[in-house]
């Protein structure tokens, strides 16, 4: 069966993004998947305003509680900074959150998000995780090796993977392994000398209280090293230019590229053009994803709505098919704990599995359930663990939990259907929220839990049943 413009323009809005806002409906059926790339790439040409959100905590930070230094800090007054911090990575949060939904730069925000799990970090300080998404959302669609230095400057990439601990005669490896292992070659491209030889030159890189990277020449070993074949006195930033020359570092980055945008089964002919021509741009991000979403291959039937949507996706995409304002913003950090996606907290370093990892059957069954708890003001009966940041998001599965406090404004959505004949009103929403074939869908039995008594409250139990389905948990 041939896949329509519509179909593919909402392929790419999902991809691209986080899917159609209401408001482009009618948009997605008139344009060319081109046209709306271009609308998407200048909307994101600009850089992003940087999040600011943990300012008022750094001030604390750097004066003490009542002006008395960090150091000097009791147990009491320093779990208070910390519960401080975690409040404003919750902030943090909920801020990139609407980023996601309410911005027009959906394909900056979207690979940042991909970016966000690539480098994955925690940190419980606010301050160094702010920072940390500033960089990756300023560079989700520049240069990938000047992401990489910013990234591995960055205090909280540091103090995550303990390069603070990293001295000559007492190297930490761990940062060394990392940045091989997950930001660039991926496993089994190096060796274990490689990784001791590369921490050496990484020794004397450390980050100042207020986050500010500094080098300190008497923590670093100076000596020669030899790192994949070559040899000389190197320092962090040559180790870096040496994982770049790899072309191997272009492949790996490709293909989880390709995995995350278009389809969980790679296909290696278009993976090789892809990685060829990345590497030959000299690691261009922006390059790399127009190649991607201007192919005809990216829009093949096989490739539409067979991604499981991650819980930021299907939450952001949810409001943006449904504009809504929360009353108790604060449940949809429940929600992300609950479904295993806490921005901010990746489970390890390897960040978010992704895929049909997100799915199990309580999982399942809580994301068909977020539409309704939304038009019911249902309180949610699947409750997270209270802050335990090492439990980041596992979940205990008792009664009690916060209610989604919201008011959805209809008038979008009424106004894009004012031209659908009634009989049709079904079908057009599946179509519009359902990715893949929604001709196959059973409407007889969608109809037995929508309200037709008035055309409104048709439109308004159709949206909320057919996103309450299996089917809308794929993109």
């Amino acid at each position: 069966m041939p896949v329509s413009v519509q179909q593919k323009n909402q392929h790419l809005l999902w991809r691209a993004g986080f899917g159609p806002a209401v408001e482009q409906w009618n948009d997605v059926i008139k344009s060319s998947p081109r046209k709306f790339y271009e609308a998407l790439e200048k909307a994101s040409s600009k850089e992003p305003m940087p999040f600011k959100v943990a300012t008022n905590f750094a001030d604390g930070l750097m004066n003490g509680i009542d002006g008395i230094r960090k150091t000097e800090l009791n147990q009491e007054q320093k779990q208070e900074m910390q519960k401080k911090s975690r409040e404003e990575i919750r902030n943090l949060n909920l801020e990139w959150l609407d980023e996601m939904v309410n911005s027009e730069q959906q394909l900056r925000e979207k690979v940042a998000l991909f970016w966000h799990g690539h480098f994955a970090c925690r940190n419980l300080n606010a301050l160094y995780q702010q920072d940390l998404i500033n960089i990756i959302r300023k560079n989700a669609l520049g240069n990938f090796g000047t992401m990489l230095k910013e990234v591995s400057r960055s205090a909280a990439m540091l103090a995550f993977l303990n390069n603070q601990q990293n001295r000559k005669q007492h190297p930490n490896e761990n940062f060394a392994r990392e940045v091989m292992e997950l930001f660039t070659m991926g496993r089994g491209n190096y060796t274990e000398k490689d990784i001791k030889e590369a921490a050496r030159a990484f020794t004397g890189w450390q980050f100042k209280l207020n986050g500010d990277f500094v080098f300190r020449p008497m923590l670093h070993d100076d000596g020669e090293k030899t790192v994949l074949g070559k040899t000389g006195n190197f320092n962090g930033d040559d180790i870096l230019d040496i994982l770049l020359e790899q072309k191997q570092t272009s492949v790996y980055i490709t293909k989880k590229i390709y995995r995350y945008f278009v389809n969980d089964e790679v296909d290696d002919q278009k993976v090789k053009m892809l990685t060829d021509k990345f590497y030959k741009s000299g690691y261009d991000i922006a390059a790399l994803l127009k190649d991607i979403f201007t192919s005809d291959w990216f829009y093949d039937a096989k490739n539409i709505g067979t991604r499981v949507k991650s819980p930021v996706e299907l939450i952001v995409g949810i409001r943006r098919a449904m504009p809504m304002q929360f009353e108790n913003e604060e449940v949809l950090l429940q929600v992300q704990k609950i479904l295993g996606q806490i921005l901010f907290y990746p489970p390890n370093v390897a960040g978010w599995p992704g895929g049909l990892n997100w799915i199990d059957s309580s999982s399942l069954m809580f994301r068909m359930r977020i539409p309704q708890f939304v038009w019911n003001k249902e309180s949610i009966n699947v409750k997270p663990k209270s802050d335990d940041d090492q439990e980041m998001g596992k979940v205990q599965r008792k009664a009690g939990g916060k209610m989604i406090q919201a008011v959805v404004n209809w008038d979008t959505l009424f106004h894009q259907l004012e031209k659908t004949s009634r009989e049709n009103l079904l079908a057009s929403i599946a179509d519009h929220v359902w990715q893949g074939n929604s001709a196959s869908f059973n409407k007889e039995l969608v109809e037995k839990y929508v309200d037709a008594s008035a055309r409104e409250q048709y439109i308004q139990t159709a949206m909320i049943q057919l996103m309450s389905t299996p089917e809308y948990q794929m993109c």
